[in-house]
């Protein structure tokens, strides 16, 4: 290993609102002390490449973005990057087309196989194989959801996002249009997702994301048109969630709009992390590692406009929050006994953040 790459432990990758002419992901050096972000190399040529995925076996990256079909249509696409952990250099392998409609959310499996795209517009969720040497392939399978609910929002399927259990079998699909999840089974071999089960979460709730507990039998949706979390027990066995309880994710006395949006658990499994924009905050609950139930600890103002998503740092000490509408990444440290966060500022300024993740060196 290079002195270059002994320097940068941990870096940042933040992707955001942008067009093809202007950067829009960027490689950041992450201090582990400090908390603080500094940017090593950012790129453009892409669409809006609001959300990442991180190979960090392989040292590739994987950025949404926008296409257009064969007839013309704007369609969902992904790019795939090599990083070259010493500087942070992003390094363009290729571009696909994955969806008929565009796309909100990217996510790889466990064995970094395959990448995974959900489009909130279309109501759908497509496969794409991963190449031996890093490039995304053409597309393998597509799941049209089918469906409404309560809202006028809710008039059709609305895939928000895909998330991946720990044993690498369930793949978890927040319809937010439904107001359900669907569990698909993963079948690697196939690179395909094959219908299992699903569960509803209250009328007009809006599923948008989802955190399996990284070490017992539970996951936690965040609501964003309800502003509430769901706890679930998950079967690991059979691929079934049960509900176990519904917070509210603002204090009593809020009675401003609020849209929520992201959702996190610590490394340790002690707390949860969702965000509020509106209220512009992060609520923090303590997990019940017995029941899964949650307690509230606080809300954490995140010092900027509309709270995206989020990220927790690798070791559990910070937490940078993309503030979209202000132009900003903060950090707030957090303390591992109670949950609780502090800023500890620190401020990355740049064009309407949206999704962070971290990768070791």
């Amino acid at each position: 290993m290079d002195m270059l790459t002994k320097l940068h432990k941990t870096l940042a990758f933040i992707g955001s609102y942008a067009d093809s002419a202007n950067p829009g992901v960027y490689a950041c050096q992450y201090g582990e002390e400090s908390g603080a972000l500094e940017v090593l190399h950012e790129v453009n040529g892409l669409q809006n490449p609001t959300f990442l995925a991180v190979d960090k076996e392989h040292w590739k990256l994987y950025a949404l973005s926008e296409g257009t079909d064969a007839s013309g249509q704007r369609c969902g696409a992904a790019a795939a990057y090599d990083i070259d952990p010493g500087s942070g250099q992003l390094t363009l392998l290729n571009k696909e087309i994955t969806l008929p409609a565009t796309t909100c959310h990217i996510q790889l499996d466990h064995t970094n196989a395959i990448l995974m795209v959900s489009s909130y517009h279309g109501g759908m969720v497509g496969v794409s194989p991963v190449l031996p040497d890093g490039r995304i392939g053409e597309s393998t399978d597509i799941q049209q959801h089918q469906g409404a609910s309560v809202l006028p929002v809710q008039d059709r399927p609305r895939a928000h996002s895909v998330f991946v259990d720990r044993t690498n079998t369930y793949i978890g699909v927040c319809d937010l249009g439904l107001d359900r999840i669907k569990l698909y089974k993963l079948d690697l071999a196939a690179r395909k997702l094959h219908p299992h089960s699903e569960v509803a979460v209250a009328p007009g709730s809006g599923p948008r994301h989802f955190a399996f507990h990284p070490s017992y039998r539970y996951g936690y949706v965040i609501n964003e048109l309800g502003s509430t979390v769901t706890a679930f027990r998950f079967d690991e066995e059979q691929g079934v969630l049960e509900e176990i309880q519904t917070m509210a994710t603002l204090p009593d006395d809020y009675k401003g709009d609020n849209a929520c949006a992201d959702i996190h658990i610590s490394p340790d499994g002690k707390y949860l992390y969702g965000s509020n924009r509106g209220h512009d905050s992060l609520v923090v609950y303590a997990i019940d590692e017995a029941t899964g139930r949650l307690s509230l600890v606080e809300h954490a103002p995140t010092l900027g406009k509309h709270p995206r998503n989020f990220a927790i740092s690798p070791d559990g000490a910070h937490v940078l929050v993309a503030n979209k509408d202000s132009d900003n990444v903060v950090t707030f440290s957090r303390d591992a006994a109670t949950g609780k966060l502090v800023p500890t500022g620190s401020v990355l300024t740049l064009s309407q953040p949206v999704c962070i993740k971290f990768a070791d060196v």
